[in-house]
């Protein structure tokens, strides 16, 4: 029988260890228990969160196998390699994909229940793998999406807007990643149009105060990496806000990375778009209306997905990107080679796509070339 009130962590790095922090001081659940590859890590963990147990109410913490998980009503999964500086969440499929499909595995021999809820990057594709993987109904995969990424254009509107954080309704949807989209046309502050509360506040430049907020949006993960090395107290938060709405069936309304089947004209993968979620999981899309741009934005992200999405399930043969190597000169003049040194993008280049690009053909690429306007050989490596 499901405990919902037990709840597993797997993956015991930054994200984990947080989101344990988080979870405990919410007092949501009255057992939880972390498991990781390195079990010690997993132990030192438990004893040092156990360790606080006499000022919250969270009952028992301790570190737990996959046999643990036969009865958990949540199952979080943030394990998985790290994003590395010079890395997108795109970066990750290959390698994360392999820790998945390891995993996934052991859980649904013990537990078929329970709602899995994905955090590890990139989480669109995760989430996808996880739901093959493990056969579940789609209301109990998904992922943390873009929660976090809307907490942000939240907080960073608040600061410009100088009001309450709580009283801007915004989202960010689409990939969690360099294709996310802001919806700006159904972005306001208690029901006044954000354009109009803007003007109210004394900010008239609309267009170049959207794309600086925006920018810092998409941005954010990226500065923090190069800073501290890693994003895990955010996500934490974001994820124990997911797990609130789970447990206290609270029906709120999250742009989680769920599995689409014909909203917003899209079908057979997973992305972010707002969610009712509540105990029964990721339990409705809700379609909010898209201006014509915000459709097509969400649209091209759901391509570059479905992109990798088609990558991973194709055969060596299939992923024979040879071609690229007869580009000539002329053809090369401009392109980014993604060093990542400029990003973002002075000359507007989509670096996340770009990325996506170089990753995927790396395998048959020996050299990569750049050339300057005059045809001058930069760099060959």
């Amino acid at each position: 029988m499901i405990n919902n009130r037990k709840a597993a962590i797997i993956g015991c790095g930054f994200v984990g260890a947080s989101t344990a922090f988080s979870l405990m001081h919410q007092g949501l659940f009255s057992e939880l228990v972390l498991i990781d590859v390195n079990e010690e890590k997993a132990r030192g963990e438990a004893m040092d969160l156990s360790h606080g147990r006499p000022y919250v109410d969270t009952s028992k913490i301790y570190a737990g196998s996959y046999d643990d998980v036969a009865d958990c009503g949540l199952i979080i999964i943030t394990a998985g390699a790290n994003q590395k500086p010079d890395e997108t969440r795109l970066d990750l499929v290959h390698k994360n994909v392999s820790i998945f499909k390891s995993i996934i595995p052991e859980i649904t021999r013990r537990n078929s229940e329970g709602i899995l809820l994905v955090v590890a990057n990139p989480v669109d594709i995760l989430t996808y793998v996880t739901l093959k993987l493990s056969g579940f109904p789609k209301n109990r995969v998904f992922g943390s999406g873009t929660v976090l990424d809307s907490a942000r254009f939240q907080y960073l509107l608040s600061e410009h807007l100088e009001v309450d954080s709580g009283s801007i309704q915004a989202f960010i949807i689409g990939e969690h990643g360099d294709s996310e989209l802001a919806v700006w046309s159904d972005t306001n502050v208690s029901g006044i149009g954000i354009n109009e509360f803007c003007e109210m506040r004394g900010h008239f430049d609309h267009e170049k105060s959207m794309k600086r907020i925006f920018d810092d949006v998409k941005n954010s993960a990226y500065e923090i990496i190069e800073k501290k090395g890693a994003t895990y107290y955010g996500v934490a938060i974001a994820v124990s806000h997911i797990a609130e709405s789970i447990i206290r069936n609270k029906n709120s309304i999250l742009p989680v990375s769920s599995l689409l089947s014909g909203e917003y004209g899209l079908s057979d993968l997973c992305l972010s778009v707002p969610t009712i979620v509540n105990k029964n999981g990721a339990e409705q899309v809700i379609e909010i209306d898209l201006n014509s741009e915000e459709s097509s934005l969400l649209h091209k992200s759901a391509g570059q997905l479905k992109e990798i999405l088609s990558y991973l399930d194709a055969s060596e043969e299939e992923r024979d990107y040879s071609i690229i190597s007869t580009l000539t000169p002329d053809e090369s003049v401009g392109k980014c080679v993604y060093c990542k040194h400029c990003h973002p993008c002075p000359a507007g280049l989509d670096i996340g796509l770009i990325n996506k690009v170089q990753w995927k053909y790396l395998h048959v690429m020996r050299s990569v070339l750049l050339y300057d306007s005059n045809k001058n050989l930069l760099i060959f490596y």
